[in-house]
């Protein structure tokens, strides 16, 4: 197998939206920096995709904003509570913002993010290429990562690594930092199907004899539909009919009858996500730090993971520029990122559970898996 190695500032292992971002913020700092990602660039299914003003912000700031938007994105009107096929409640957006969040499919973004990055020669980029393992100096630091390419082994010497890799990151096990997982008492279930005509676009929040449902307007004329169900009940609910899920729409929303028809006919268009949050004492070590779900795992409650982490790495990329200036890598040095997100990180968790018992009682009171 072939050896290769490549000396850079800064290695970020995952490609996703707070990765992409942070690359592009060093890289634009001056700051060398390789970013890694072991899928060919795809994003998966049902990836978080909806930003808030603050990310829209972020973005403008940086000019990338209006390069995304020419890919495609939409914004959503309102936020509309449905109970019985009734509207009870309305969100609309605030006097100074003109939606209640951004449809961006994730593939525009990170893609967009990417290719401004790559405009600087500060930025390097390999996809399919699987880190397993990081270096240690003499003194314990980190300052590097190994990885594999097809039939190459990478050897990628910095002075930084920086865990973007997901809710079940291999740098953060790697650099045996603990983690707390924490259920929430449910799972999620995601299907997409075409937008009939003059479907508006809006946040669609459903509580149907006690089943929480929520229905999202996409970009490109789809609806992303989501199912809360019971934790550890996807195996025993698969046994039945595929009606005990879809029930509730055709009910409430007929207009979508003939597309979930000719779209979800069986559990195989359903993809499954199994929920829970997590947490860690510490997002960082001498030499490494972690950002995004690596270092926070968000549910899918009002889809502010991408968020979070995209604030992750826009408040972390000045305070590494300055320790590669400065050539400071320590633990004590990189925790100041740690210091000005924590507090805000932890209480946008507590807030998910909130909002997930202000439906929980409802939920707890019927069950997918009651016969009928």
């Amino acid at each position: 197998m072939d050896h290769k190695v490549v000396n850079v500032d800064v290695c970020i292992v995952g490609a996703g939206p707070s990765g992409a971002l942070l690359s592009y913020l060093l890289a634009k700092n001056g700051v060398t920096t390789m970013i890694i990602e072991r899928s060919s660039g795809n994003t998966p299914p049902f990836r978080g995709e909806h930003i808030s003003a603050e990310t829209e912000d972020i973005l403008e700031e940086h000019q990338l904003f209006h390069k995304i938007e020419e890919k495609g994105l939409l914004r959503m009107d309102k936020v509309e509570f449905f109970d019985h096929g009734q509207v009870i409640k309305t969100i609309t957006p605030q006097k100074d913002e003109n939606h209640v969040g951004i449809h961006v499919p994730q593939a525009h973004l990170i893609s967009t993010i990417l290719e401004e990055a790559a405009k600087y020669d500060q930025f390097n980029h390999m996809v399919k290429t699987k880190g397993t393992g990081l270096i240690q100096s003499e003194n314990g630091s980190y300052c590097g990562v190994k990885a594999i390419k097809g039939e190459e082994e990478w050897t990628i010497n910095c002075s930084i690594v920086v865990g973007a890799d997901g809710r079940y990151s291999t740098v953060r096990n790697l650099a045996n930092i603990p983690v707390e997982i924490i259920k929430h008492g449910y799972d999620v279930l995601w299907a997409k199907i075409p937008a009939p005509a003059g479907w508006e676009p809006t946040v669609r929040l459903l509580l149907s004899n006690g089943q929480q449902l929520a229905l999202f307007t996409q970009t490109g004329r789809f609806v992303q539909i989501g199912w809360n169900i019971p934790e550890g009940a996807f195996p025993e609910l698969k046994k039945l009919p595929l009606s005990r899920i879809l029930n509730p729409l055709h009910e409430n929303f007929p207009e979508l009858k003939e597309n979930i028809e000719r779209h979800l006919k069986s559990w195989k268009d359903i993809v499954f996500l199994d929920v829970f949050s997590s947490k860690s004492p510490t997002w960082v070590k001498d030499g490494l730090v972690m950002i995004g779900d690596a270092a926070h795992t968000m549910t899918p409650t009002a889809a502010i993971g991408i968020n979070t982490g995209m604030k992750d790495a826009y408040v972390l990329a000045p305070i590494i520029t300055e320790a590669i200036r400065t050539k400071q890598f320590s633990e004590g040095t990189l925790r100041e990122f740690e210091v000005l997100r924590r507090e805000k990180v932890e209480y946008l968790q507590e807030e998910q559970i909130n909002e997930e018992k202000s439906y929980y009682t409802n939920f707890e009171r019927y069950s997918l898996l009651e016969t009928e």
